[in-house]
């Protein structure tokens, strides 16, 4: 009889550990956002309806406290701009077949007085970029440069697993839904680390691997909007200047070098180039 009962209690536990693999494998496939141009996978718990919900509402708190400037001459670079990395941002997905990607975006552009060299995107293709940016591009395609980097960041939800890895670290991996509700204050500090908005880290806020992959992404952007991909080597050095070289050790950074930023855009150019065709 007590062979029979712990016969049934291991049969019962291997079940119960079968189950719990199972539902922590389909938790995985269905949270898993796999990049359309370089194949990675990555943790999105966050439903990105609700990521585009909570951008709307930050992007218009963000532009109440810091008007956007109007009519000027680099205003209306970067609208254009971004209206054409969104536009050949969209035309790229739409032929490897990765339209949804972008479905019900609502692309703004707008350029803020602050002197920080900051840009970021937010989900659902809302865009900021800082004055304090505008040196460092210098000219139309150093723009297209910084806009191709950001809306990819948007695209490759990057902001969305920074946020569910924020998520699963500070608020025990509970919905979005259930944080506001509970840690509005905190979730929204959360949001905005993520999408590096209202921060002096922005253009700069992801990891590495999240800024190499904006990178390479970006260049096929602004090849496509008919900027030459050449200009982000220019871009990256004149930005490397800006920061005078003093920086930490490369594996003491969460961001790359940029001389091995430019040596990784000079790989993926040949690439970008293909879409390239000049207006």
């Amino acid at each position: 009889m007590f062979k029979t009962i712990v016969e049934l209690y291991i049969l019962y536990m291997k079940k119960t550990v079968y189950l719990i693999f199972v539902l922590a494998l389909s938790t995985t496939l269905y949270s898993c956002f796999k990049n359309p141009v370089t194949g990675r996978s990555s943790l999105n718990l966050v439903n990105e309806s609700e990521m585009k919900q909570m951008a709307n509402q930050q992007y218009a708190t963000y532009l109440a406290e810091n008007t956007p400037i109007q009519g000027t001459k680099d205003a209306e670079m970067v609208k254009r701009v971004g209206q054409r990395i969104a536009a050949a941002a969209t035309e790229y997905l739409n032929s490897i077949g990765k339209s949804e990607l972008v479905a019900n975006y609502q692309w703004q552009f707008n350029l803020v007085t602050d002197n920080t060299a900051n840009a970021f995107c937010m989900p659902g293709g809302k865009v900021v970029f800082h004055s304090g940016i505008m040196p460092i591009c210098q000219n139309e395609a150093g723009v297209a440069v910084v806009m191709g980097h950001e809306v990819a960041h948007a695209i490759a939800r990057h902001g969305n697993e920074r946020m569910s890895q924020q998520l699963v670290a500070e608020a025990g991996g509970v919905a979005l839904s259930v944080a506001l509700a509970n840690k509005p204050q905190l979730t929204q500090q959360i949001f905005n680390t993520a999408v590096g908005a209202g921060t002096q880290l922005g253009l700069l806020a992801y990891s590495r691997e999240h800024e190499s992959e904006a990178d390479e992404m970006g260049l096929i952007f602004m090849a496509k909007a008919g900027y030459n991909p050449n200009e982000a080597i220019a871009f990256w050095g004149r930005m490397d200047q800006m920061a005078g070289g003093q920086r930490p050790p490369e594996f003491l950074s969460t961001h790359p070098h940029p001389q091995s930023r430019i040596n990784d855009i000079k790989k993926n150019i040949p690439t970008a180039m293909k879409y390239y065709k000049p207006q």
